[in-house]
């Protein structure tokens, strides 16, 4: 094991002693020193947690989310130095988190909040003019394909992930609707958005996003699809930025 490797297992372990060349000026080993460090590392990367994930805090609260943070970072220590991304393996670390099997949506909310940093981070792209669809005949329309934005993502669920988010995030306090959600994720502007979708819309979406026709994404949204309004959503997100 080299130097650079005890340190770090050092580091995220707190039963290992502080690792060798790691001394006082007098040559003894710093212990105290190392353990300061040890927790400053922790307390900052449990703050970068918090920050991540905000609805999943407060969802399982404050105390309990810190404590929850204090056992992923020691089984998920950053593999970047880039902080904004740190936390991708929540979602996975919350299904085989035993103290929140109850709250079985937990990793799909946690899904939602790694995919908004990551639509905040996306690329920026140029949408299309609002009138550009109207603009192609109708059976050109149904052979047209659409291009999106880097930004955007579909999550589905079969749990009420639209409403869980809405209730914990909106002042009024959203109802809870308990049947299978889909969230469509844009970034209209400079911070993502996430907006509910109901079970045809989702799945014409999702069908355009898979780089299928108009007429293709019609057929798998069924006939209760309401394709106009769908459309209308996604242009007003600034989610279509090309056709094809």
């Amino acid at each position: 094991m080299t130097l650079l490797t005890h340190f770090a297992h050092s580091l995220f372990d707190a039963s290992r002693p502080a690792p060798d060349g790691v001394v006082n000026p007098d040559g003894t080993p710093a212990t105290k020193r190392f353990d300061i460090y040890r927790n400053n590392v922790a307390v900052g990367l449990s703050d970068a947690l918090e920050l991540a994930f905000p609805v999943v805090r407060k969802i399982v609260g404050d105390e309990f989310f810190r404590a929850m943070a204090g056992v992923f970072l020691r089984n998920h220590p950053p593999s970047s130095p880039m902080l904004m991304f740190y936390g991708a393996e929540m979602p996975g670390f919350l299904k085989g988190f035993e103290p929140v099997k109850g709250l079985a949506y937990l990793p799909d909310i946690a899904r939602i909040e790694c995919a908004m940093r990551l639509a905040y981070h996306a690329a920026d792209a140029s949408q299309i003019a609002a009138d550009a669809l109207g603009q192609i005949g109708p059976d050109a329309l149904m052979r047209t394909r659409l291009r999106f934005a880097p930004a955007v993502q579909l999550l589905g669920s079969r749990y009420s992930i639209s409403s869980i988010w809405a209730a914990n995030t909106a002042p009024d306090g959203t109802p809870i609707k308990l049947e299978p959600q889909s969230v469509l994720i844009t970034r209209p502007r400079f911070d993502p958005v996430v907006t509910g979708l109901a079970g045809p819309a989702a799945a014409f979406t999702q069908s355009l996003l898979t780089g299928q026709t108009l007429g293709a994404a019609m057929t798998t949204g069924g006939a209760d699809c309401d394709m106009g309004g769908t459309l209308g959503l996604l242009l007003a997100q600034g989610a279509i930025v090309g056709l094809e």
